[in-house]
């Protein structure tokens, strides 16, 4: 049951942003931006019981993943702003993501250690 309550859930506030992102861009755009998933995400391991350090470490990989995901979206930004389809944006800011994620992994040794 749980399960299918985090599907609802999570789907809703998608849908949620999405349509408030087609009428106010910006404003939608800084509500994505807004570690909704990370908030579920805490809730619902919360909600299953799970320890405060099962509950410690994700919230750690978090942070360790935040440094990709703001190159992933500058990457994003700056190939749309050059016109680049897309998907092809997409797939190369995801790229540029992997990447950065093992180049940090490298320098600083804080993530997948």
């Amino acid at each position: 049951m749980h399960l299918f309550i985090k599907i609802v859930g999570s789907a809703a506030i998608i849908g949620i942003v999405t349509e408030l992102a087609r009428r106010f861009p910006v404003y939608g755009g800084i509500i994505a931006a807004l570690p909704l998933i990370s908030i579920l995400s805490i809730i619902w391991l919360t909600v299953q019981g799970e320890s405060t350090k099962t509950i410690n470490e994700f919230i750690g990989g978090v942070i360790a993943g935040l440094p990709a995901t703001i190159v992933m979206l500058l990457i994003i930004y700056i190939a749309c702003k050059h016109s680049i389809h897309i998907s092809t944006a997409i797939l190369f800011g995801v790229i540029g993501w992997g990447f950065f994620l093992i180049i940090q992994r490298y320098i600083t040794g804080i993530f997948f250690t």
